[in-house]
């Protein structure tokens, strides 16, 4: 280049496309470039194409435990795409670890994985995003009222809000609670309506499109006029239901359970899964719910294979992608580790190693990880508003309790461990 020459500047809509292709982590510290980067990468029209772009990008999820202890990491890894192509192999990104004092109640919705802790006579639930290490912890709720409580996370696409659901225990009285993160909310939110009462079955919570599904029993007055009986549980009928509570509109809706097997994401719609056993052939029994108004369910069964070839017990079903395959991944890490597609058009498997993973350690995965520029914008508000009287505590831990939580990212360690002396996460 001559001395009179001067370097052209690179078209804004170039750099808007270039970025727009990046990881979220990359577009967050480019925002800090400029005033001129940070409002261009702000504008809904990057957020909106950024989320484009990585629905066309989703990923593995999984959150290793360590050797069946209270320490955790969490890695994700490119989810296959095309139905055609199998490659050899995928390297997985470490994103963070965290470290519990007993085993976290936990669930992946929108990237944000929550779990709870037991801390003295408090539960402690805690809401943190997977890929940037940026957390909430949540209001404490006493064990007198919430002793069998439990908490679920979900993402409200269209307000763009993160909101906790608190239910508590039918026995403690229906004081079930909403909390909006990021409000000026009071501490334990607003107290919200649940036409059924109901005993929670599981801990796992699913969240698909802002709707949240979880497994409970029904509870209802007996029509027997037996009264002979001293036993209270003799008074109620119980059957099994699938909770339905959106997010958005904050309704609860029932529907009446024609399997007792796993729930799993169906390519945005809920699904269940259980596992049948013929002679030594295993087979997979799939409901998809078809109609949710209707309460309608389709039903399909497919032929995995051998059980000496494919047992159960070694994987888990982390859900159905937009190829149509079903995905498995090993129940342990071990060296190779594998993510199994099945195609059940062709009833046939493909597998892909999955390196860099963390080895001895019990797999929890999630399919189609979506990296939402708007969650990560959520969360880093609610962290910048902490001192600002917003509902999410960011109060100093004593001492005992530092060593029971310990956040970190691979990327700007420092900037990713909880700063007790000041009580929040930057």
């Amino acid at each position: 280049m001559n001395g009179g020459e001067k370097l052209e500047s690179v078209p804004i809509d170039l750099i808007i496309e270039i970025n727009s292709r990046l990881p979220a982590e990359s577009v967050a510290r480019f925002r800090c470039v400029s005033k001129l980067w940070e409002s261009m990468f702000r504008r809904p029209y990057f957020t909106e194409l950024f989320l484009t772009r990585s629905r066309a990008r989703p990923r593995l999820l999984f959150v290793l435990q360590h050797n069946r202890k209270w320490s955790f990491s969490v890695f994700s890894s490119p989810q296959n795409q095309n139905i055609y192509e199998k490659p050899s192999f995928v390297v997985a990104d470490f994103h963070m670890k965290f470290s519990v004092s007993t085993f976290p109640d936990f669930h992946s919705c929108s990237g944000l994985i929550h779990f709870s802790m037991m801390k003295g006579a408090y539960t402690v639930p805690v809401v943190c995003n997977s890929r940037t290490g940026q957390y909430a912890v949540l209001p404490k709720l006493t064990r007198t009222r919430y002793e069998n409580s439990y908490s679920f996370v979900g993402y409200d696409p269209i307000e763009k809000q993160i909101k906790v659901l608190f239910m508590s225990d039918p026995d403690s009285g229906d004081d079930h609670r909403i909390l909006t993160l990021g409000t000026t909310e009071k501490m334990l939110g607003r107290k919200i309506e649940c036409s059924l009462t109901h005993n929670i079955l599981s801990n796992e919570g699913l969240c698909i499109n802002g709707v949240l599904y979880y497994k409970a029993s029904r509870i209802v007055e007996s029509s027997s006029d037996d009264d002979t009986s001293d036993d209270d549980d003799d008074d109620h009928e119980r059957s099994d239901v699938i909770v339905c509570f959106d997010f958005r509109c904050e309704k609860f809706e029932f529907i009446d359970i024609c399997f007792y097997g796993q729930l799993i994401n169906c390519n945005g719609k809920l699904g269940g899964a259980t596992w049948k056993f013929d002679g030594n052939t295993v087979k997979l029994c799939m409901w998809i719910l078809e109609d949710v108004e209707k309460h309608e369910w389709s039903k399909h069964v497919y032929n995995i294979g051998d059980l000496a070839e494919f047992n159960p017990k070694n994987h888990v079903i982390l859900g159905v992608i937009a190829t149509g395959e079903i995905v498995f991944s090993m129940r342990f890490t071990s060296k190779p580790f594998y993510v199994l597609y099945f195609n059940p058009e062709t009833n046939t498997f493909k597998s892909v190693e999955i390196q860099g993973l963390e080895n001895d350690s019990r797999v929890y995965g999630f399919v189609d990880l979506i990296e939402d520029l708007n969650v990560i914008d959520t969360m880093q508000l609610i962290s910048s508003s902490a001192t600002k009287g917003q509902n999410i505590i960011w109060q100093s831990l004593k001492q005992k309790h530092r060593q029971q939580l310990h956040l970190a990212t691979s990327r700007q360690r420092s900037e990713s461990i909880l700063r007790y002396e000041y009580g929040l996460l930057v």
